[in-house]
C-alpha cells in the first residue's frame, strides 16, 4: 500500500464526527482521551487510523507539525 502524501494534511483539518469532542479537531482532542481510545480500540477505517496518529504525534511532542499544516 503506497502511503498517501496528503494524510497528514488530511489529518490536520479533519473534526472528530461523534462522541465527547464532537467538532473538535483530531489535533485538539486531549491526550487522555486518545489514550483510553487506544486502550479501548481505535475505530476501523481512516478515522481510527488517523487518531492514532495523534496519540502518536502527542506521545512524541510533535504537535507542532500539525499546527503548521492546519488551513
Amino acid at each position: 500500500m503506497q502511503p498517501d502524501p496528503n494524510f497528514l494534511i488530511q489529518l490536520a483539518n479533519t473534526k472528530m464526527p461523534f462522541g465527547k469532542f464532537k467538532g473538535a479537531f483530531l489535533i485538539d482532542i486531549p491526550e487522555y482521551y486518545l489514550i483510553w481510545y487506544r486502550n479501548k480500540g481505535f475505530p476501523k477505517g481512516k478515522l481510527g487510523l488517523m487518531l492514532e496518529t495523534v496519540f502518536e504525534i502527542k506521545r512524541n511532542g510533535l504537535e507542532e507539525i500539525i499546527y503548521r499544516l492546519k488551513k
